[in-house]
């Protein structure tokens, strides 16, 4: 970005945070559904559940309701942004001496704040909870980076939909498939305790091995090549979804 283009994503992102400010019911509600998980595999079916390990359930769950916090929170992105198309504030923003780029990047910062918010609150329920881990500074700051890639990757994700939805429900519904998949992977039972077929999908789809890579960095065990997976997966998807969303926003421009 131009020194012109940073400033203008700077202003547009303080906008963008000043509406979150003024209605704190959106990360409230983003925290809500993780904490009720939570709530509901460790109390009423973690008992239940054989993780093949010696940790507590609430140790072995937290990364994979991390996911689903994010997953929550990127469908208030694509909300928000179908909404600044629907009324007409990107035609003004093109009469203006603005970089059209700094829009995007406004509402995917913001994004990006908003959801570490809820995730940080979830992780103080968490502990709450009686979750427990003796990760290093190092671990702490690879687990931030790994939610960080995470994140910008689904809300680009989440900036295709706003821009191509046709209604609002449209807009958001496109997360409910990224906060199912986690329950499809390693995030709340080995994936060895499922069918051949579902399985192979498990093992194979980028959550399992972003929560693995998380779940080692938290019990400090050796993270092994799935660090380098799920690093492979993030950036994939980032770079594919953010050449995605700038194609769609230059032809709505055009």
């Amino acid at each position: 970005m131009t020194t012109h283009a940073l400033a203008d994503t700077r202003v547009l992102t303080g906008r963008s945070l000043t509406h979150i400010l003024r209605s704190p019911d959106t990360i409230i509600t983003t925290a809500v559904t993780p904490i009720a998980l939570m709530l509901l595999f460790v109390y009423v079916l973690g008992g239940a559940i054989n993780t093949g390990t010696n940790e507590s359930y609430i140790d072995y769950m937290l990364p994979g309701i991390l996911l689903i916090t994010i997953a929550s929170g990127i469908a208030y992105t694509a909300y928000r942004l179908f909404l600044d198309m629907q009324g007409g504030i990107f035609e003004r923003f093109q009469s203006m001496p603005i970089a059209r780029s700094s829009v995007l990047w406004a509402h995917v910062l913001t994004s990006l704040v908003s959801n570490l918010i809820s995730v940080g609150i979830v992780i103080g329920v968490a502990f709450i909870m009686g979750f427990r881990t003796g990760a290093s500074v190092g671990a702490w700051l690879g687990v931030a980076g790994i939610l960080v890639l995470f994140t910008l990757a689904l809300t680009w994700l989440a900036v295709i939909a706003g821009l191509s939805a046709k209604t609002v429900d449209g807009a958001s519904a496109f997360s409910y498939p990224l906060i199912f998949l986690p329950f499809i992977s390693s995030a709340f039972v080995p994936t060895d305790s499922m069918p051949a077929p579902v399985a192979w999908f498990a093992e194979n789809q980028p959550v399992t091995s972003i929560v693995n890579t998380i779940r080692a960095l938290f019990s400090e065990q050796p993270v092994g090549s799935e660090i380098w997976i799920a690093l492979a997966w993030l950036v994939g998807i980032l770079v594919v979804a953010y050449a995605w969303s700038v194609a769609i926003y230059r032809r709505k421009l055009s």
